[in-house]
């Protein structure tokens, strides 16, 4: 067995979150080592285009931007690793953290920001515009801007479905709305907004079979209806993915305290601390309303001032 790694600082996963708080712990002499994770800079290496972020006045693509993080922690020496932690035992004063080679650290502070990662349907027509980029997206805030005056569709029938489906309303000239089953998941008053809106149509009993396009562009979705067995296509540039996400927590659920769907609760709102001493949560593993790479950049600097106040705290 490998001898034990001692580090102040262990930041668990890349992206916004995980970066930012890099960048404030380096510049706080802690010395932080980041391993990136399974999808290293996160989900925004999945978007194309990013044009709300503050200081890109031309817009940069997610991969781009997250090449520039890691550059820019990297610049007061953090240690970015490949690879990603498999498990933990916080049940000491000792954060224990074995990375997926067997490495196992110890840290004094350890941040979270192992994100959320969007629930998609499973098609391989879906997988393959997600890849290109070319009209597949699980963010009508961060995507919605590029369809203005166009038509889209979008899956989903909970609270977030709706809210996404009244945002694009306001962009598109037609959004339509499949719902699996013959009612909305949705809160009374979601629903009813969304069918007071008179440019979304509601398909119930609906569900999607494929999106169509030319292989780089989506010009279209196929859906099926359930209950009788009717297919029809409907044109759209735009095809939205609202059935929820999945945080990236299931290896801390044995010590960090989660909420019923998966997230990570915190101990004081207001920080970024959790109900283990030295551990704190950074972006969307904690964030289930906002889920912006800029919050997530705001709450990876608030971990990293917390995690730096909790080892000053310690050592005085």
């Amino acid at each position: 067995m490998s001898e034990v790694e001692k580090v102040k600082c262990l930041i668990i996963g890349s992206g916004p979150a995980g970066y930012t708080a890099a960048i404030y712990a380096a510049r706080a002499e802690m010395k932080p080592v980041l391993y990136q994770g399974m999808q290293p800079g996160g989900q925004l290496t999945t978007t194309n285009e990013v044009e709300n972020f503050p200081g890109y006045p031309d817009g940069v693509t997610g991969p781009e931007m997250m090449v520039q993080l890691e550059a820019q922690a990297k610049r007061f020496e953090t240690d970015v690793r490949f690879g990603f932690i498999t498990k933990v035992d916080f049940s000491g004063d000792v954060h224990k953290c074995w990375v997926e080679d067997g490495t196992e650290i110890h840290a004094d502070t350890v941040i979270i920001s192992t994100g959320a990662s969007a629930k998609y349907l499973g098609l391989e027509s879906e997988q393959l515009y997600l890849k290109n980029g070319g009209g597949v997206s699980a963010c009508a805030v961060c995507d919605g801007f590029f369809y203005r005056g166009q038509e889209t569709v979008i899956v989903g029938a909970g609270d977030s479905a709706c809210e996404e489906a009244h945002y694009l309303s306001k962009l598109c000239t037609k959004v339509t709305m499949l719902v699996r089953r013959d009612e909305f998941r949705a809160s009374k008053i979601m629903a009813e907004r969304v069918r007071k809106t008179e440019n979304i149509e509601i398909l119930y009993n609906t569900e999607t079979e494929e999106v169509l396009g030319d292989g780089q562009v989506v010009s279209g979705v196929r859906v099926k209806n359930n209950k009788t067995g009717e297919e029809k296509e409907i044109p759209c540039t735009g095809f939205f993915v609202a059935i929820g996400h999945k945080p990236n927590t299931d290896i801390f659920k044995d010590y960090i305290n989660l909420d019923e769907t998966g997230y990570i609760e915190y101990a004081q709102p207001g920080t970024s601390k959790t109900n283990v001493p030295g551990v704190f949560v950074a972006g969307d593993a904690a964030d289930k309303t906002y889920r912006q790479a800029v919050t997530a950049a705001g709450t990876g600097c608030m971990a990293a001032l917390d995690a730096e106040r909790y080892l000053a705290a310690k050592e005085g």
